[in-house]
């Protein structure tokens, strides 16, 4: 209803277009009678007419193509400015796109009032369909307001690891509508700014250190000083391995077949997952050659007589 009431063209308007087609009865009346009676005034006046129109046309192309080149360095300029201050890519193409849009709308608006043509009505009507695309795309706007959050409040950037909507991956690109994940086994998954936007996003590259934690099982009976003791071995010989704060190995838990101990250290955020196998990898060896045991799920049977 709002769209068919913006396309409805009011009281003022409806005059002005009725006066100018008056006016365009009698000029158009006016010259065909002075071309009955004097065709060389008649050649003269349409000359004027046609010299005035050229005149206008002129002056709208160099206001157009002036206007064209003014937008194109203030662009550049933008860029470098973003370039200098690293804003983040992302950012800055989104800002320059979006200004690129509103200036030509500008320029073309600007252009077409130097020829006679009048705009109101046009902004009204370009308004209203503006309106009626929005409501018909109202998920893919909410898509572009998302992004729009995304790339302002920044909860992740390029090259992040992320876990959102149920999906995890590295981020790849942030699009103005979507957020292009790159799996750990190559595939590609596409999410909706929108709902990502308000949903619960977890970032595990948005720290500098991360927790690396192992649950190693030993076998009862064997002596944990022992094992603990060569644990902290391992991790001393791994320089990748923040000393502060220090390792925590304790006994967590007294499972059914095994003594369970808990490892926890700090390391950088890109060296967790090799530190990770890579401890996993000397544990394994080492402490079988140090008397301890990894125990197998077992079952006590006692047969009484």
């Amino acid at each position: 209803m709002l769209f068919l009431q913006s396309l409805t063209p009011n009281t003022e308007d409806i005059k002005q277009i009725e006066q100018a087609t008056e006016q365009f009865k009698e000029k158009a009346a006016s010259w065909f009678h002075l071309l009955l009676n004097d065709p060389g005034e008649a050649l003269k006046e349409l000359g004027g007419d046609l010299l005035h129109i050229a005149v206008l046309l002129l002056a709208a192309a160099i206001v157009f193509f002036v206007g064209r080149w003014i937008i194109k360095k203030l662009l550049n300029g933008m860029m470098r400015i973003f370039d200098k201050r690293k804003v983040d890519l992302s950012v800055s193409t989104f800002v320059i796109s979006l200004t690129r849009v509103i200036l030509y709308i500008a320029l073309i608006l600007g252009t077409v009032s130097i020829v006679g043509v009048k705009t109101t009505s046009f902004v009204a009507i370009l308004a209203a369909a503006g309106f009626a695309v929005g409501m018909a795309l109202s998920g893919t706007l909410q898509n572009f307001a998302g992004g729009v959050m995304i790339l302002l409040l920044k909860p992740y950037k390029v090259g992040d690891y992320v876990t959102a909507q149920g999906q995890e991956g590295t981020v790849k690109s942030i699009q103005l509508f979507n957020t292009i994940l790159t799996t750990t086994d190559n595939k590609t998954i596409i999410l909706p700014n929108g709902p990502v936007s308000t949903g619960i996003i977890m970032n595990t590259s948005a720290q500098k250190t991360r927790r690396v934690e192992w649950i190693v099982g030993i076998n009862y009976g064997d002596d944990f000083a022992i094992a603990q003791k060569s644990i902290r071995e391992i991790l001393d010989k791994d320089a990748r391995i923040l000393r502060t704060p220090d390792y925590t190995i304790e006994i967590r838990e007294l499972a059914d077949s095994s003594v369970n101990i808990v490892v926890r250290v700090w390391v950088k955020t890109p060296d967790y997952w090799d530190v990770y196998f890579d401890i996993n990898a000397n544990i394994y060896k080492i402490l079988p050659e140090k008397g301890i045991h990894f125990p197998y799920p077992q079952m006590d049977v006692h047969i009484t007589q």
